[in-house]
């Protein structure tokens, strides 16, 4: 044991703890491509296995925000690592490409090896939802940066997709039709402006509130993991002319959606076209945002939105019904730029 290191807080046996918790999470992500196991210093993946002719690597890096002061407070943590993955797979998903391997970094003031297993547990979670690797990560116990039980995660992901089928935004065309596919929830984006307005309305995280149509309490509503679409949105995209994919995430529809417009172009969508879901009415009436005003914040229900022809519409909804998602017609791409959106 490294008693020095000890006297300054860092626990290296917990650290081996750690480890040896978490092996059995990594193992259940394994896929074909991976090469090495736990413990190399970098993680490995021969793409040679994929028969791409021409791959294309598309990388994605993020966190879950303000998100984890939720899991803090409701002492939860076995979901916040769906949420690290979706946010990174949903990105690199929006080009079309295959998440491949995925890596995590777990910071804590205090390493407790049960909650760096519950993380990783769920970033195993997310892991397996893909279809993608855990091939690595790091815990770093860091005393004096974190308050006593919090910590901080963030993920990255690599994907592939073949050159000639890049999504890039290239082919949406005025006229394509916006198929928006349902959330879980409020997903991991906005967290800092939820956590105002419980705060500011004294809200209980721990209380039930009719108005959220369920019997979880408010916190655990809150909690709700961030919806992976890959395997779904990926066979949309080998079954339909797939022209523009949208993650919905900061800055709801007004920022996401138009990243796969070309210059010129905008979006019409309609309101009543798909359901909101009641923890948004609920932000709305007691945070008292103006309704357009949530549009630009949240995503509304609406985690992913697929820009295509209108004749393909139904195949896509039909296909993304097979895995159990919701999805309808929500709007159309325009010749006039900006975002309109017909509110009820």
């Amino acid at each position: 044991m490294a008693v020095d290191y000890e006297k300054a807080g860092v626990s290296l046996e917990a650290g081996y703890d750690v480890v040896r918790r978490i092996k059995k999470h990594v193992s259940s992500t394994d896929r074909p491509g991976v090469m090495g196991n736990i413990g190399s210093f970098g993680g490995m993946f021969d793409l040679s296995v994929l028969g791409i002719k021409e791959p294309v690597l598309v990388s994605g890096t993020d966190g879950v925000g303000t998100k984890l002061k939720i899991a803090f407070a409701m002492d939860k943590h076995d979901t916040i690592g769906i949420d690290a993955v979706a946010m990174c797979v949903n990105d690199v998903l929006a080009q079309g490409a295959e998440p491949l391997v995925f890596l995590d970094y777990v910071a804590q003031g205090k390493t407790y090896p049960h909650i760096v297993e519950a993380i990783v547990a769920g970033v195993a979670e997310g892991c397996r939802q893909a279809g993608c690797a855990l091939v690595g990560g790091e815990t770093a116990e860091m005393p004096g940066m974190y308050a006593e039980g919090e910590y901080d995660i963030a993920g990255y992901t690599t994907g592939v997709v073949e050159k000639s089928k890049l999504i890039d935004g290239t082919k949406v065309a005025v006229g394509d039709v916006l198929v928006g596919i349902a959330s879980s929830g409020i997903h991991s984006n906005g967290f800092s402006l939820v956590r105002k307005i419980f705060s500011d309305n004294n809200l209980d995280l721990h209380a039930q509130y009719p108005e959220l149509g369920t019997d979880q309490p408010l916190g655990l509503v809150a909690l709700t993991p961030t919806r992976i679409y890959v395997k779904q949105v990926l066979d949309v995209i080998r079954n339909c002319d797939v022209h523009g994919v949208a993650h919905i995430t900061g800055g709801g529809f007004d920022e996401n959606i138009p990243r796969i417009l070309r210059e010129g172009q905008g979006i019409e969508v309609n309101e009543g076209s798909w359901e909101i879901l009641p923890i948004f009415h609920f932000l709305e009436k007691w945070g008292k945002i103006d309704h357009r005003e949530m549009f630009n914040i949240f995503n509304m229900g609406v985690g992913m939105v697929i820009a295509m022809p209108e004749a393909e519409a139904e195949k896509a909804i039909s296909i993304l019904a097979g895995y159990g998602d919701k999805a309808t017609v929500i709007g159309k791409v325009t010749a006039e730029p900006g975002v309109k959106i017909n509110l009820l």
